[in-house]
């Protein structure tokens, strides 16, 4: 749940690999009010099928609309909300951080306890690569603040459901 009372979304649709697929999905929740946090689209094992993951924060009711409309676009082929299910999630981002001399030792520490590889080195930044939950590359980016954040990109998560026991 977030601060007003929504809560956050994750649903991940699979659909024809098409033009103006995703431009229909996300007309759904624009002409709804409802924001998009983030959004992911790849091809699937079948070149034909493409997933989009999405994250959006809203009501409950809204969304339930939302979805049933998703299930009647032609192009999509399945809607699976992962809100209340259990799943496996993962972010990945590019963080260029300043690297002073003095901290350049601290930073590849950091870099080792978070799992990041540090993929670009220049005379004064280091571009590091993390994967992990929100919380992780949240907690990373925290810590490294205090260093002189230059540039942040992020993926938002990818999930899939966890396989029934």
């Amino acid at each position: 749940m977030t601060n007003n009372g929504t809560k956050r979304n994750i649903l991940s649709m699979l659909v024809d690999n098409q033009p103006g697929v995703l431009s229909r999905v996300a007309g759904l929740f624009s002409s709804r009010g409802f924001n998009i946090d983030s959004l992911c689209v790849s091809e699937t094992t079948d070149p034909l099928i493409s997933r989009i993951t999405l994250v959006a924060v809203g009501d409950m009711l809204i969304l339930e609309q939302i979805k049933k409309q998703l299930n009647k676009l032609i192009n999509v082929i399945k809607v699976m909300d992962f809100t209340e299910t259990e799943f496996v999630q993962r972010e990945t981002a590019l963080v260029r951080v300043r690297a002073k001399p003095e901290h350049r030792a601290e930073i590849l520490r950091m870099a080792d306890i978070f799992h990041a590889t540090v993929v670009d080195v220049g005379t004064e930044h280091y571009t590091m690569e993390v994967t992990g939950d929100e919380g992780k590359i949240t907690a990373l980016l925290r810590l490294l603040k205090p260093m002189g954040i230059k540039e942040i990109a992020r993926t938002g998560p990818v999930a899939l459901a966890r396989e029934k026991k």
